[in-house]
């Protein structure tokens, strides 16, 4: 919300305040489109690029990633210190903890209680399958348990709006003129209406889409999704609100694990139920998203004074554009890339497939590893520390989480150098600016990359490039690139006196 503000007031202005934005933008976009196409440096730079690095790995199960991308670096500044460290801490307690110590209690053991497919010992296996096959379950169980608690601690605000959109119902239209021109909203019958008109499509979609004709899971299905959506939603969008971390994976892997459990209950399992399970966890995923993102261009429009009523009725013809173009972008990733391929890491997407089945194919959760998670999230909850952030640290991939901390630390030097809090702040604030550059840049130069791709044009050969990363040197260049991106950014948010 913050870097969205400063975006379009600068966008209002113009001139000196649109130029950082722009600049960061064509930096952060040529710098990821490099690695992405041209393959000059690595992606990411990790310890085995030295002989003590690849021993610390097979042997001590130790290993150190960062992920050298602007985009991410953009998004741990935009994150800051306190949160990106959270999340970082989270990472580093299962790799360098629960991996390590796994590693040496269970070395000569096949643990393949929770997973039938596991023949491997624990001491056999790399970091990396320790962490996909055990410690992400515990992150797991860590992000539904916060889910968890942020609905009780929601509560109140639940509650508190089912009463207010009771009392409007029953007081029938008011007049608008007494309202303040910045607290106007639609109707809340239309919001009803509109509920009720979706939720009846849904519910259409479930029984002829997704159940074959089959009303008994058609009606579990929309209930569910219907409760929980209710529910979930209103701890997004406060989530947004105060702290600016929607917890939509946490949200959306309880919702997984619920419908998997009960769709399991009433009849519908394998395939047809994995599908419906993920259908169903989509809708409710969808919903957190708007919900959150709503609730930041309210935020905005606050700030900007804004019709809350205007924005609330272009949002419909927003939501239609987004969508069409969302659904495009991943089509065009799947049919390059390929979501099996291993080049698209999404760590949020496989640590659903791991929840979902195992419960939908009648293999043993690993429920164990979920109650070390839930247990951990609720004695962090007690200590008045973000459960959330932690449990995100502790299933998204280490090198994904580190440049998060990397952009953190470097969003706390650039507002602390100067003994002068009006220059702090307005250099933090042109940091922003220059992170929401890199972000934008980056994924639209991504897209760029995965259009190239599609139509098979290739600026390097594939033989080349496939040679110079496996070179230990492109890590290496890679450090040095991100040392230069790190040092531009920098030094391009000094401001004049």
């Amino acid at each position: 919300a913050t870097a969205t503000t400063q975006v379009l007031v600068s966008g209002e202005k113009g001139g000196s305040q649109a130029k950082p934005l722009l600049v960061a933008g064509l930096v952060g976009g040529l710098y990821d489109f490099i690695v992405a196409t041209v393959g000059w440096w690595n992606e990411n730079f990790t310890t085995r690029v030295m002989d003590w690095g690849v021993m610390a790995a097979d042997k001590a199960k130790l290993v150190f990633k960062v992920n050298t991308g602007a985009a991410v670096f953009g998004l741990g500044y935009i994150i800051g210190l306190k949160y990106a460290f959270i999340i970082c801490l989270g990472s580093f307690a299962v790799w360098w903890l629960i991996v390590p110590g796994m590693s040496i209690a269970f070395h000569n053991e096949v643990l393949n209680i929770w997973n039938p497919e596991i023949t491997q010992t624990v001491g056999a296996m790399s970091p990396e399958e320790i962490f996909k096959y055990y410690g992400k379950s515990i992150g797991i169980g860590g992000i539904a348990m916060a889910g968890i608690i942020g609905i009780i601690k929601s509560w109140g605000i639940i509650k508190g709006a089912v009463s207010l959109a009771a009392n409007e119902m029953k007081g029938g239209a008011k007049a608008s003129a007494d309202t303040v021109r910045t607290q106007r909203d639609i109707s809340f019958k239309i919001i009803a209406i509109g509920s009720i008109v979706t939720l009846i499509a849904t519910f259409l979609f479930f029984w002829f889409g997704v159940m074959d004709g089959n009303l008994l899971f058609a009606v579990v299905g929309i209930l569910l999704v219907a409760v929980i959506a209710f529910l979930f939603t209103t701890v997004a969008a406060n989530a947004i609100a105060i702290v600016g971390s929607n917890p939509v994976s946490g949200m959306t892997l309880m919702t997984l694990i619920l419908a998997s459990v009960v769709l399991v209950a009433v009849g519908l399992k394998g395939t047809g139920g994995m599908v419906a399970a993920l259908i169903m966890g989509g809708v409710v995923c969808t919903a957190l998203s708007m919900a959150g993102g709503f609730i930041t261009d309210l935020k905005i429009g606050y700030w900007l004074g804004t019709t809350p009523a205007k924005q609330e009725s272009w949002k419909f013809l927003g939501t239609l554009v987004s969508a069409a173009t969302v659904g495009g972008v991943m089509i065009l990733l799947n049919q390059t890339y390929g979501f099996a391929s291993g080049q698209l890491a999404a760590p949020q997407a496989n640590a659903m497939a791991a929840v979902i089945d195992p419960l939908m194919n009648g293999v043993g959760a690993p429920w164990a590893l979920y109650a070390v998670g839930a247990v951990i999230a609720i004695v962090l909850t007690f200590f008045k520390i973000p459960a959330i952030a932690f449990a995100l640290g502790m299933f998204i991939p280490l090198e994904l989480n580190t440049p998060l901390l990397v952009g953190g630390i470097i969003s706390w030097y650039v507002s602390t150098r100067s003994k002068n809090a009006e220059v702090n702040r307005e250099r933090n604030e042109k940091g922003t600016l220059l992170a929401s550059g890199f972000i934008a840049g980056g994924a639209l130069m991504g897209v760029v990359s995965a259009l190239l791709r599609f139509c098979d044009v290739h600026l390097v050969s594939d033989a080349w490039m496939e040679g110079w990363l496996a070179n230990p040197l492109s890590q290496i260049a890679s450090l040095a690139a991100y040392c230069c991106l790190i040092g531009y950014f920098v030094v391009a948010t000094k401001v004049k006196k």
